[in-house]
């Protein structure tokens, strides 16, 4: 009987290291597939204007947060004039594809034709822009995507003509069990909640948090790079003295 239960026990044991090996070969596979965010981001042919803009969105950081790898497809939540679509676009080639989200009315109040002039560019050869509605984002045929990011624009849709809660259903559906929603945006103050997206171009992180979850997403991480807490919060997030304070968060669709 002792023996018995010893064998059980050391079966047990061996089952358990042999998960834990394959979890580990999982990890070693994905990081094997891992582009260099580093190099992407210091592309030659990257325009001095991404540069600039690289300062403040530390952008090889946010790649590697969101863990976007070649051959996935994508959906790039309003995109407007390119900026995190095309290093995503770099990031998934080859053989993946990036859906670049924008509405109607974005494009004719920020993007005109921003993003256009970007599109001919040999590093969008893999992107597909999307133009639909903020509450249904995504094309019928499209399906069981790898990635869905959001960066810095969910306080948009709180000021325009957008069922946020359709929305971010939309989204759920679109991606895969296992697949993750990638959203940042600017911090409001505490009770601010989504009041001041058309005035300050912020929305309180708790809000965002609870829209985001009533959908059925699962927080997974989130992570500091942009934080900065000398922020008061109260200014135009363009017209702000000190740098803006912004979140960033890592959602799951359960498997």
């Amino acid at each position: 009987m002792v023996k018995s239960v010893y064998c059980r026990a050391n079966a047990i044991g061996v089952l358990a290291l042999v998960s834990i090996l394959a979890g580990w070969s999982v990890a070693r596979a994905e990081d094997a597939r891992a582009p260099d965010y580093e190099a992407i981001v210091a592309s030659p042919d990257r325009s001095d204007a991404d540069r600039q803009t690289d300062v403040r969105r530390q952008p090889a950081k946010m790649l590697a947060f969101t863990g976007a790898r070649p051959g996935m497809k994508v959906l790039d939540m309003e995109a407007n004039a390119g900026y995190s679509t095309e290093l995503l676009a770099r990031a998934i080639a080859p053989g993946g594809v990036v859906y670049a989200q924008d509405s109607t009315e974005v494009i004719e109040r920020f993007v005109k034709d921003k993003f256009d002039i970007r599109a001919p560019k040999p590093a969008m050869k893999d992107v597909v822009h999307v133009i639909r509605n903020f509450d249904d984002p995504i094309p019928p045929e499209v399906s069981g995507l790898d990635l869905i990011t959001f960066f810095f624009a969910y306080h948009d849709t709180t000021y325009m003509a957008v069922d946020r809660a359709e929305m971010n259903k939309k989204m759920f559906a679109a991606l895969k069990p296992g697949g993750f929603l990638i959203i940042a945006d600017h911090s409001a103050r505490s009770g601010d909640g989504a009041t001041v997206g058309k005035t300050l171009h912020r929305i309180e992180e708790s809000t965002l948090r609870q829209e985001i979850e009533a959908a059925g997403y699962k927080l997974v991480s989130e992570a500091d790079f942009l934080r900065h807490p000398e922020d008061p919060r109260d200014a135009v997030v363009f017209r702000s003295q000190v740098p803006v304070d912004e979140f960033v968060l890592k959602y799951q669709k359960p498997q």
